[in-house]
């Protein structure tokens, strides 16, 4: 079958079906300026903001670790929003805005709607903006600017994240198909973070750490999985240096896609 290099949706859904190991597939990059239109507690430290605005009508999206970009404004109010440089990228202003990543936990066409969740803690800029927006207010968001798509064809799957990558995973497992064979090991912090919403998969095996201080056992516990016979690939994602471990791990073992979400002492980590 013949799929149509400017057609993100096609390549996405070709390589989900047939492709093997990561594939980088760009998407055309918005700027979009929404509304926060609802509020809702996942957890005592998760909160879903959904957005919407009929400038999320040609939204895409089509891998379940797909982000966009919160733009913040100015300290004195002032927005320098980047604009598309109509070759399906954006120009940014200099210096750069202030910016944060934020998973696509979910995106409804019909309703131009969009659901990010966000990890609140203290100091952080787009936790303390999360934790204080109220419906009505408006947002700049950009991207997502595309997909590092994995394959539904694997075996068995290992999912490896901490808090901030439970979106990601909790999209993946929606989308996955029904008689998905994984394991997810999920590190938060606090015990009653084990409430984030998962679906349910006959299949899927749920381990749940609970960190002590800064220390984390994440990397070990995935080490000492029994990895059934098949194909496994394995997605990490969450603090850099707690999941570091596994990138030498699964070189020459599994296939993976290993992306450090944020980094302890450290803004707006680029990886």
């Amino acid at each position: 079958m013949t799929v149509d290099r400017d057609d993100p949706a096609g390549r996405v859904a070709a390589h989900h079906r047939a492709g093997s190991g990561t594939a980088r597939i760009g998407y055309p990059i918005g700027v979009r300026g929404v509304r926060v239109v609802a509020r809702r507690q996942l957890t005592p430290r998760m909160l879903r903001l959904t957005l919407g605005g009929p400038a999320l009508a040609d939204f895409h999206t089509y891998q379940a670790d797909d982000h966009v970009k919160i733009v913040f404004p100015d300290p004195d109010g002032t927005r320098r929003d980047p604009v598309p440089d109509g070759r399906g990228m954006l120009d940014w202003p200099r210096p750069l805005p202030t910016t944060r990543k934020y998973t696509v936990r979910r995106y409804n066409p019909a309703t131009n709607e969009l659901d990010l969740d966000f990890v609140l803690h203290d100091g952080g800029v787009a936790s303390t903006w999360a934790a204080t927006a109220a419906v009505g207010d408006d947002v700049t968001i950009a991207g997502p600017p595309g997909a590092k798509a994995f394959p539904h064809t694997y075996d068995h799957y290992v999912l490896a994240v901490d808090a901030t990558a439970l979106p990601a995973v909790a999209r993946w497992l929606e989308e996955a198909p029904a008689d998905v064979s994984a394991h997810l090991v999920a590190e938060v912090d606090d015990a009653a973070e084990r409430g984030y919403p998962l679906a349910p998969r006959d299949r899927v095996a749920v381990t749940w750490l609970v960190r002590e201080g800064t220390g984390s056992t994440l990397a070990e516990e995935v080490r000492s999985l029994r990895l059934p016979a098949g194909r496994t690939f394995l997605f990490a994602a969450g603090e850099a240096t707690d999941i570091r471990p596994l990138r030498a791990w699964s070189r020459d073992r599994l296939d993976s896609l290993i992306t450090g979400y944020w980094k302890r002492g450290i803004a707006g980590l680029e990886d």
